[in-house]
């Protein structure tokens, strides 16, 4: 019986990490899409549609795209209602495969997260998914465009006092892929909606990435497992 292929592994070096939260650390999924779907069905919106741009935005974003004629202030009035609906539903948050041992290995390290999630809805989920919230935050109060704007990567690289190439981010969406390249990182896409966006590199999950910290503060290495 011929061997098994050996998986291919792609070894990237950076000097920090800049992590998106639902659908690369968190999986919420399940929550995204109960809201979600009730918001589309009441404004006349395919479901299933709506959920193909839903991911990696802000809600208000969100709601600018599906109805592009519709008054900014009540995008921003929905959203509001929006996140105070999923803040309080946390029901079937879990992590994402690896993600405990992925955050555990960064302990040390320079990393931040950079969520389109508010303070409070990023402290929520990764409470219910049992995660250590990193102490470097990007959340929506602190930029005022929407991935798939950069200004949330940029502000993460500046907080961790890097330049955006020197940086690598982990990303699930579309939107949030976009906003990194357009910052001028390299980007880790991670599960099946990152693949069709031809990130950097790709893995199924966390499981198949392994963080190595080069001595004398030279740095991270990645090494990631397709």
């Amino acid at each position: 019986m011929p061997a098994s292929p050996t998986p291919a592994t792609t070894v990237l070096t950076t000097r920090g990490l800049l992590l998106d939260m639902d659908g690369t650390l968190v999986n919420s999924d399940a929550v995204v899409e109960r809201w979600w779907r009730r918001w589309a069905v009441e404004h006349g919106l395919d479901p299933d549609e709506a959920l193909k741009v839903v991911h990696g935005r802000q809600g208000h974003a969100t709601m600018a795209v599906l109805l592009p004629d519709r008054p900014v202030e009540q995008n921003l009035a929905d959203n509001r209602v929006m996140l105070a609906q999923e803040t309080a539903d946390t029901d079937g948050v879990i992590p994402v495969p690896g993600a405990p041992a992925f955050l555990a290995s960064l302990a040390g390290l320079p990393h931040a997260l950079v969520t389109s999630a508010d303070e409070t809805l990023a402290t929520t989920r990764m409470k219910a998914a049992a995660l250590p919230l990193p102490a470097l935050r990007v959340t929506a109060e602190s930029v005022t465009s929407s991935k798939p704007h950069p200004e949330g990567f940029l502000q993460g690289a500046a907080a961790l006092g890097l330049a955006p190439a020197d940086c690598v981010a982990f990303e699930d969406s579309e939107a949030g892929i976009t906003a990194a390249r357009a910052a001028g990182m390299r980007v880790v896409g991670i599960g099946p909606r990152a693949l069709p966006h031809a990130p950097t590199a790709h893995v199924e999950d966390l499981t198949h990435v392994r963080v190595e910290a080069l001595p004398d503060g030279g740095g991270i290495r990645l090494h990631l497992t397709a």
